[in-house]
């Protein structure tokens, strides 16, 4: 019996129980990991409340990022040994295979070393948001030094990243914000501009980009304010929406803009591909080893108190980067 965070009903964080429960042994393809950290996204928020694109199987668990040890491996598995020191990358279902948990099941598929000199709550919080932006602007897009890219909603993990990896690629990063509060860390993390998001910003991005427009934009938000975007879009850039934080439906822009790419896009595109996972790993592992990349650890949270920690990362008062929860043994 191990210690596991399940919900039994729709609804707020207060659903959420930490309950005893027993661990199957891994199937064929499979690895039990003892779960050191977990990272925390809206995505688990979204499926506690059956928001998220899939819904729970009732009473479910939660997760899909993590950093831990091997503790058992399943038949026709021969990459791990027990006692590797690993991540878990999102590349299932959380009915399948949830980590919010002190040991876990996942695919062995959807696991990476630890990089090299990161602790576990650190791992836990590097995959998801490099490897999400890799996606988008190594191969859905080629990004181009000089390029002027968007990144909305900056202050999230994915957003942090992007900046980073943007900047890394000799890009003009360009964030917004629904407030100057993080500008400050926007700027560390590679922000040539921080644009607050209201109804000025159509104009607000025309400026930043001195009238050149957007090449590309990576969009958390989703919603109308898609067609401000696609307004401050130069002719033939690319305007990706992996995110639903706006809540709303996200209409296709009607007639008088610019013509652009629309693209909605997840992480488990690359995470589902084999190929394209190890590209991604090669390229986040590269930027991690030259200090290009650093994993922005919000807030780190107990075990125990995972209600507050959901209550944080659905707050519109967090800090730039990723929330983790901690689990001690």
């Amino acid at each position: 019996m191990v210690s596991t965070i399940r919900f039994h009903e729709l609804g707020g964080p207060e659903v959420l129980r930490v309950e005893d429960v027993p661990v199957r042994a891994p199937g064929p393809g499979e690895v039990r990991i003892r779960v050191d950290a977990i990272g925390l996204n809206r995505a688990e928020v979204n499926f506690r409340r059956g928001t998220y694109l899939e819904a729970p199987r009732l009473p479910a668990g939660l997760g899909t990022e993590a950093a831990g040890v091997v503790l058992e491996t399943g038949p026709d598995v021969s990459r791990w040994s027990v006692g590797d020191e690993v991540s878990v990358v999102p590349a299932f279902s959380q009915n399948e295979f949830p980590v919010y948990a002190a040991e876990a099941v996942v695919p062995a598929a959807a696991l990476l070393a630890r990089p090299e000199g990161l602790d576990a709550v650190s791992s836990a919080a590097v995959w998801m948001p490099y490897v999400t932006v890799y996606g988008m602007v190594a191969e859905i897009v080629r990004v181009r030094a000089g390029d002027r890219v968007v990144v909305t909603s900056a202050s999230n993990s994915v957003g942090v990243a992007a900046l980073q990896v943007l900047r890394h690629l000799g890009a003009v990063p360009i964030a917004t914000d629904g407030s100057r509060d993080h500008a400050d860390a926007l700027h560390a993390a590679g922000a040539a501009h921080v644009v607050v998001a209201g109804e000025s910003l159509t104009a607000d991005l025309l400026a930043a980009t001195e009238g050149h427009g957007a090449d590309l934009v990576l969009d958390a938000d989703g919603g109308p304010q898609v067609a401000q975007l696609v307004n401050a879009c130069a002719p033939g850039a690319t305007v990706i929406v992996h995110g639903g934080l706006s809540g709303e439906p996200t209409p296709l822009p009607g007639g008088g803009y610019a013509p652009v790419w629309l693209r909605r896009y997840r992480v488990f595109e690359i995470t589902g591909d084999p190929a394209a996972l190890r590209r991604a790993e090669h390229f986040v592992r590269a930027g991690l080893a030259s200090g290009a990349f650093t994993p922005m650890v919000d807030r780190v949270f107990e075990f125990d108190d995972v209600a507050a920690a959901h209550a944080y990362v659905d707050s519109p008062d967090r800090a730039p980067g990723k929330p983790v929860l901690r689990v001690r043994h």
